[in-house]
């Protein structure tokens, strides 16, 4: 007897695990997109989204009203909410699911390269004041993780949070979406909400689904190359033992990580190095070919007694390709490409009154090697500084063959797309803020092709045939007597096309806020503010025309 009552409570314990197991499969799971903090356009249908067991029963309660679905046989479902006025915060809850401080107003979808990636922390130089004096929890920016697919246009993105504009939060913001949305905001006075969906160097068939690319054979068979994952990481592997090989070999053969004293400690004599300028081609060509490799620069400064010991910054311009640098013979910062702006915090005690030494280790890869022109270098301490330009000191290091090639794959067609924007398929969106072309440049007679097809497939992505594109104009670049400038002038001219071609779509000009040094432009700020106005404008037109 005692037998038959312990195999019924095993029996019993069996079964009520397999019902836990059912319980926990059952559980309905949202897309990340959808989450606390989350902001849902106004005056449009809401869809809300899921998973769950097939035939699971999905109740949905917002705003006092009942919403009711069933999973569908592959555990898919989806509720429509009614369409609502700006408001919040709301919250939402579905099954055993709640999402808190959800908000109602005007939601973009912000994409393109690295000028629309630039994040806010890049342009504290020119607007450091009015960021750390500004914040508002009405405007809410999602930052969708960087990732590529060549198989399957993707369900969801990796995990990621909304987040509101405050002190904490607001570097990592792409900051052309942070002016606009805050210019925006001032006007509307309803909640703004930025899906920022960028990545830097990334080309428009990049972002474009197969079904579009397939106008265009040659980027589709290049698609096609990437499918087999296996492939993609045997590439992977192979250039990464390539370029590990590259830097050891670099490590092994640069004199000044070697000798005795190291060429960055301060008590290295430098006496018999060459002197040279700053932004001579001198050192960095041997008259014919670009030398890539390690060079190495020093310069002594003389630094008053009112500094000694004092924390300081340090601004090195920017730098192509990168550097490693030193102050006394203590490292101070690194950069490992050429277009954020040095900017390196001295700490506390390492500066002394007298003589210090920086020292400057520039590693180019392939390219010419030198210090962009017209940028600050200079020592920054309390409210003085010390200029940094003018004569150095400098020894080659390091001559090397050019760095190893890199598959950038997050270049290659359909990849983002699939990634990036399939998932978002069933959000709503005010409209789209594109900023994007600097890597199209080269293939510029395409581009209005291309970008057309790729405004076509965004709004039957987002069942939206008159979803309103901001087409972002090319800020000037490149010196008045380079070559290339003439090919982003062009360039701009198809831009134009584009958006007197296509309904819906506007050009904001951008040509006049370009550097001729950098690519990527600090005003960030005016831009956004053209944005905002454009956006305002059709507003008020289709608010004139619905009365």
């Amino acid at each position: 007897m005692k037998n038959i009552n312990n195999n019924s409570i095993k029996l019993c314990i069996f079964l009520l695990l397999i019902i836990c197991s059912m319980i926990t499969t059952a559980k309905v799971k949202l897309p990340t997109i959808l989450s606390d903090g989350m902001v849902l356009q106004r005056e449009k249908p809401i869809k809300i989204w899921g998973t769950a067991e097939p035939g699971e029963v999905v109740v949905a309660n917002f705003l006092n009203k009942t919403y009711q679905t069933t999973a569908n046989s592959g555990g898919d479902w989806q509720i429509t909410l009614s369409p609502l006025g700006a408001g919040g915060p709301y919250s939402l809850q579905l099954n055993d699911i709640i999402l808190n401080d959800i908000l109602v107003g005007d939601v973009f979808l912000c994409s393109g390269q690295s000028n629309m990636e630039l994040p806010v922390r890049r342009v504290t130089d020119m607007f450091q004041d009015e960021i750390d004096s500004y914040q508002n929890n009405n405007i809410r920016h999602i930052k969708v993780p960087n990732k590529y697919d060549f198989n399957l246009a993707q369900s969801d993105i990796d995990s990621c949070k909304w987040l509101a504009v405050n002190q904490d939060e607001v570097m990592s913001y792409s900051a052309l979406a942070y002016f606009f949305a805050k210019t925006l905001h001032a006007k509307t006075n309803v909640p703004i909400g930025i899906i920022n969906a960028s990545w830097g160097g990334t080309p428009v068939e990049s972002w474009m689904s197969e079904e579009a690319i397939s106008a265009f054979p040659k980027y589709l068979h290049d698609k096609w190359r990437y499918e087999d994952n296996e492939y993609v990481q045997n590439i992977k592997k192979i250039e990464g033992e390539n370029y590990y090989h590259w830097n050891n070999s670099l490590y092994k053969g640069d004199k000044g990580l070697h000798t005795q004293p190291l060429w960055y400690d301060n008590s290295f004599d430098d006496s018999d190095w060459y002197e040279v300028d700053l932004y001579s081609d001198s050192w960095g060509s041997n008259g014919l070919n670009p030398i890539n490799g390690s060079h190495w620069f020093r310069k002594t400064i003389e630094v008053p007694q009112s500094w000694d010991q004092k924390e300081a910054t340090l601004r090195l311009g920017c730098i192509v390709d990168a550097d490693s640098v030193y102050i006394n013979g203590k490292f101070v910062g690194t950069t490992s490409y050429q277009y954020p702006p040095r900017i390196y915090k001295v700490p506390a005690g390492i500066l002394k009154a007298g003589a210090n030494t920086v020292t400057v280790r520039l590693i180019s890869n392939n390219g010419n090697p030198h210090f962009v022109k017209d940028k600050p270098y200079k020592l920054i301490c309390d409210n003085d500084e010390i200029s940094l330009e003018a004569n150095w000191k400098y020894q080659l290091g390091c001559e090397m063959p050019q760095s190893p090639s890199t598959t950038f794959f997050n270049y290659k067609p359909v990849g983002l797309y699939n990634a990036m924007i399939a998932p978002l398929k069933n959000c709503s969106f005010k409209g789209v803020v594109w900023y994007q072309g600097e890597s199209n440049v080269s293939n510029r007679n395409e581009y209005c092709n291309l970008l057309t097809a790729m405004i076509t497939d965004w709004r039957n992505t987002f069942s939206d045939n008159y979803l309103p594109f901001y087409i972002i104009e090319l800020a000037d670049f490149l010196h008045h007597d380079d070559p290339g400038r003439k090919a982003w002038a062009e360039f701009r001219e198809v831009q134009a096309q584009v958006a007197k071609q296509n309904y819906n779509t506007t050009l904001i000009k951008n040509s006049d806020l370009g550097e001729w040094n950098d690519i990527h432009p600090l005003d960030k700020k005016t831009l956004g503010q053209r944005v905002a106005d454009n956006v305002w404008s059709d507003m008020l037109q289709t608010n004139k025309a619905n009365r």
